[in-house]
């Protein structure tokens, strides 16, 4: 079973950023897809963002522009880079891992204990 770590997640105030970091137990990291999934109570769950094996990224469109995925396989972590923070932002922020993009995006895999982010107005 991979095991994921989420950390980064806290307080800010709109406008500023945040890094969220997701550290893995996989041994095969580096062939693994990731993603990032947020909920905030009232909403739906959302694929916040995603990154492939190869590197490839999708965003939601709700993020494109503001927040930029990244993994470094060498220290098997995938990185959530937020900015341009806002008010709508605040959610948990939950980082998945399965064999492809596809299985992230239909809930299958692994799902990390969550972060909670807030962006205060």
């Amino acid at each position: 079973q991979v095991q994921l770590v989420e950390s980064g997640g806290g307080l800010v105030q709109a406008g500023g950023s945040l890094r969220l970091s997701c550290a893995a137990s996989e041994r095969t990291f580096s062939n693994v897809a990731m993603g990032w999934y947020r909920q905030a109570p009232g909403k739906q769950r959302e694929l916040v963002a995603a990154i492939t094996n190869r590197g490839s990224t999708n965003y939601a469109d709700s993020v494109k522009g503001r927040f930029t995925i990244s993994r470094d396989n060498a220290k098997n972590t995938v990185y959530l880079q937020m900015n341009s923070l806002k008010p709508e932002d605040t959610a948990v922020y939950y980082c998945a891992a399965g064999p492809s993009t596809r299985d992230i995006s239909r809930g299958f895999g692994s799902w990390g204990q969550g972060t909670q982010v807030t962006v205060s107005s």
